[in-house]
């Protein structure tokens, strides 16, 4: 039996405001892995994203009854400029409700289209409900993002394009997963024309809602979503898109913020653009599946979904990229103080590019280095190192996967507080928003001393910080109430290496 998408998908109305983006070859990624790369550059949209192709499915559809109403939606970015542009073309009202820890670039994209911008809580799903409170109060027309049919047809078109653009001789295609409305539309009509192509959802490990959901038989709520792939970071998948993807989507990838990073990198030496992280998703997954598998003369694909990123974000992506890539090593090792240790530790790295280092006195017996170095050779290269120093006599400690040292402890070598008592160390995320830090003090530092602060701004919707504070033991029970009652994620990191070697007492 035909699915009606099929039927929706070929009369969806999208290029109105949409261009048939290109697909285009990625000649250096397909040598280094060995397959043909196609990117699918929705990027190049005139929202910079895939997501007017729905939004303007949707509203185009409306009667002019309805239109005349106005439309509604929730968002943090992509949909809402797609909704902004679609009901300007049709030269109607629209409200855009976003968190209020939205970048001001993409406040001001909006209303530079036409959107009312309504800033409301410190997150999508709080944006969301008030979405809908303004539709039922104000009889506005509610636009959702991923769970409508018209939305599903409309992000669909994209496969209408890449079955002409490669008559359907493609091995897999991959695709990015926030809700689902883009991998439901996309793989309903691919697997209806060409069942061999295998459809791969990608979605990050902080955010895998769709995975989860797959794995689980039915829809599950994730309690929390990581920010830095803003553009999937949703909770909740639609009830739609998941009875779509159970039947059509062979697989969901799982990628952590450094791959994603690493993919943001092949696709600028590719195309020069820089990619969003959601964007750069199905890259990323592309690479993955391919190195698992040991795919060799694959033709692959992946859609290259939005490039609306801050730009402040890009110093954290450029710092992640290598260690994504498998391109750079991060070690720990203790050096013995004696005559030539130094030396010989140089030597064990040999002409390696070295990409940070630093070191510090810490008593006559040992010091403690903190190294990073290029890799040519990836993995394998990082373990000879490794073997090698190990042999040497040194102690190493490979902080290449510690998120802790990646994100704080690198910036803070100097040496220990000598004498502190009673220090324990917590890792927290602040919601990006005035006062965060203020009640993060209020909080704890008018009871406990706070010893060690770091913070460091990765232009994304939440802040890290790490921070010491001595509590004696009595106080424990107290204080960990103190930090429930915050409502801030944490994490303890007292036992971690990292913070052993070069910070604790």
């Amino acid at each position: 039996m035909v699915s009606p998408y099929i039927e929706q998908i070929l009369k969806a109305r999208v290029y109105d405001v949409a261009i048939e983006s290109p697909l285009e070859p990625a000649p250096r990624l397909s040598e280094r892995i060995g397959n043909e790369v196609l990117l699918k550059r929705e990027d190049l949209q005139p929202v910079f994203s895939f997501k007017l192709r729905g939004a303007y499915n949707r509203i185009a559809k409306l009667s002019d009854s309805a239109a005349q109403r106005g439309v509604v939606c929730a968002s943090a970015g992509n949909h809402a400029q797609g909704v902004a542009l679609a009901a300007r073309r049709r030269r109607i009202r629209a409200v855009i409700v976003m968190p209020q820890t939205t970048p001001q670039i993409k406040i001001q994209a909006v209303g530079a289209l036409g959107g009312e911008v309504t800033l409301h809580g410190d997150d999508y799903d709080s944006a969301f409900e008030h979405a809908l409170a303004l539709a039922r109060e104000h009889n506005l027309v509610f636009v959702h993002p991923f769970d409508d049919p018209d939305v599903i047809a409309g992000q669909g078109t994209i496969a209408v394009e890449l079955a002409r653009q490669t008559g359907g001789h493609l091995d897999a295609l991959f695709v990015p997963v926030g809700g689902g409305g883009l991998i439901a539309g996309v793989s309903v009509y691919l697997k209806y024309l060409y069942p061999g192509i295998r459809i791969i959802g990608v979605e990050p490990q902080d955010a895998a809602g769709m995975y989860e959901s797959l794995k689980a038989g039915r829809r599950v709520t994730l309690e929390r979503v990581g920010l830095f792939a803003d553009g999937v970071a949703v909770k909740r998948i639609g009830e739609e898109t998941f009875e779509l993807c159970r039947k059509h989507v062979d697989e969901i990838i799982l990628l952590d913020n450094d791959e994603i990073c690493a993919a943001i990198q092949d696709v600028f030496e590719d195309t020069r653009s820089i990619v969003e992280p959601a964007g750069a998703l199905a890259v990323a997954g592309l690479k993955k599946l391919a190195a698992r598998e040991h795919w060799h003369g694959k033709r692959l694909a992946a859609i290259t979904s939005g490039a609306n990123i801050n730009f402040d974000r890009l110093r954290h992506v450029a710092e992640r990229a290598d260690l994504g890539a498998e391109r750079e090593a991060l070690l720990a090792v203790c050096i013995p103080e004696r005559p030539g240790s130094f030396r010989q530790f140089c030597e064990i790295l040999g002409r390696r590019s070295i990409t940070e280092f630093n070191y510090r006195y810490e008593s006559e017996a040992a010091a403690h280095v903190f190294v990073s170095f290029s890799l040519a050779r990836g993995r394998a290269e990082k373990d000879g190192v490794v073997q090698a120093l190990r042999a040497g006599g040194y102690t190493v400690t490979d902080m290449s996967e510690n998120e802790m040292a990646k994100l704080h402890v690198r910036y803070m070598i100097g040496g220990r507080a000598r004498g502190i008592r009673d220090e324990l160390l917590y890792r927290f995320e602040f919601p990006e928003r005035p006062g965060a830090l203020l009640k993060f003090l209020d909080a704890i530092g008018s009871r406990w001393n706070i010893s060690l602060f770091h913070y460091r701004n990765q232009g994304t919707d939440y802040g890290r910080v790490l921070a010491g504070i001595q509590v004696p033991a009595p106080e424990r029970e107290e204080f960990l109430q103190h930090l429930n009652d915050l409502h801030y994620e944490y994490a303890d990191e007292t036992g971690n290496p990292a913070y052993r070697m070069f910070l604790g007492a």
